[in-house]
């Protein structure tokens, strides 16, 4: 199936997208001078406890700069549109509108390297030093377009997804800019062998302390690390790598041991009660000789 390609001089946008890292491209193609017809975002939902539901992300940056927003993708063919620009939208985008509205896709990974659902955690959990901007076309089948665009993004050495995802969604919102205005180049296949990033599991999150203490820092600075104290859920969000320590598992003030080296605690937060420094944490609970974090609570 031949799909069209995006036009040159492209004016208007239909734009597809619903978290966060999005709403840069979105507001940079306002600030650009590019007419937006229509915002077609995923549906309301529940953020936090109780049973009130909230717009996503780019919902709520278009109805703050007056723009049409749909849920239903086909409304994307009723507005005059040149091109559809496509980031995070979280849905797939039927034939019959591929067909019909040339459309491009901004992805934070260097393709064919973690097509998927989570390519920025994936990245940091390999101990990638680099990632990408990839523009790319949309086609049918996960991630696999030509590439249009592509510019490489260092990770860098203690950088958290959440700090990365932001940094890749503004440089990203000035590459499809500048791409749109310039005009597309001749695209080119991806090439190497692809590799899946899969959506994050609870147990990619667990620390098994018999790891070594470099990798469980990439799982930390993912975001919503966990293992168990006393037998209660105990979160960690920031630890420092140091080179000696007790031994995997066990406790010495802020100081846990792994199996190659130490992680000392920044940030935890136990069950029930808000973030605060490791150092506080063991001064209020007081750990005793020989106690562990990733207790019989863990599995």
């Amino acid at each position: 199936m031949s799909l069209p390609l995006p036009p040159p001089g492209a004016e208007s946008i239909a734009f597809f997208g619903t978290p966060d890292i999005a709403v840069p491209t979105l507001s940079a193609l306002i600030d650009a001078g590019f007419a937006i017809p229509i915002v077609v975002s995923g549906s309301d939902r529940r953020r936090g406890r109780g049973s009130t539901t909230s717009p996503s992300p780019v919902k709520q940056a278009a109805l703050d700069l007056g723009l049409e927003v749909t849920t239903e993708i086909d409304d994307a063919l009723r507005v005059e549109a040149d091109l559809g620009v496509v980031v995070a939208f979280g849905k797939i985008i039927p034939t019959r509108v591929l067909e019909q509205l040339p459309m491009v896709n901004l992805h934070v990974s260097a393709l064919p390297r973690w097509r998927g659902a989570a390519p920025i955690e994936r990245a940091i959990l390999a101990g990638d030093p680099t990632t990408a901007i990839s523009i790319m076309s949309l086609v049918e089948r996960l991630d696999e377009g030509d590439i249009w665009a592509q510019e490489t993004v260092e990770i860098g050495e203690n950088e958290t997804a959440a700090e990365l995802r932001v940094r890749l969604g503004e440089q990203g919102a000035r590459l499809m800019t500048r791409t749109i205005r310039e005009g597309f180049p001749a695209s080119v296949p991806q090439r190497g062998d692809p590799v899946y990033a899969a959506k994050i599991t609870n147990e990619d999150l667990h620390l098994d302390w018999d790891r070594p203490a470099t990798e469980l820092q990439r799982v930390v600075r993912v975001g919503g690390a966990w293992t168990t104290f006393r037998a209660d859920r105990f979160k960690i969000w920031d630890v420092e790598v140091v080179g000696e320590g007790p031994a995997p598992g066990h406790l010495e003030h802020d100081l846990v041991g792994t199996g190659e080296g130490a992680l000392r605690l920044v940030s935890v937060q136990p069950a029930g009660k808000p973030r605060m420094s490791g150092s506080d944490w063991s001064n209020g609970a007081q750990p005793s000789y020989g106690e562990l974090l990733g207790d019989s609570g863990d599995g």
